[in-house]
């Protein structure tokens, strides 16, 4: 059996809690990136962008109007689902204690 002495043991436990903490860092930039309105903005612009064309090519009528509802089901639906998801974690989580 490979004993190592505390010295190596301590250098392997502090690269796997630097590895962790750079992980925890990546996650909390994803998430930040998710929720942000840069993010929001862009998505709607683009929808809104890409539901024009689509009218446009279709031959719709008044298709800048028409372009207006998908986008702002979009938004209202980023703007409404963390509500729903805090609820859900919420209930959630107390469930999953009482079955523990």
């Amino acid at each position: 059996m490979n004993e190592q002495n505390p010295e190596e043991r301590l250098g392997q436990i502090e690269l796997i809690l630097s590895k962790i903490a750079e992980r925890n860092l990546k996650v909390e930039l994803e998430k930040a990136w998710e929720t942000s309105k840069t993010r929001i903005f862009s998505v709607v612009l683009l929808t809104y962008g890409l539901m024009c064309l689509t009218f446009w090519t279709i031959g719709a009528e008044k298709y800048f109007i028409n372009a207006i509802i998908p986008t702002l089901g979009y938004f209202l639906s980023t703007q409404s689902l963390p509500v729903i998801k805090k609820r859900w974690l919420k209930r959630y989580h107390k469930s999953s204690r009482i079955s523990d």
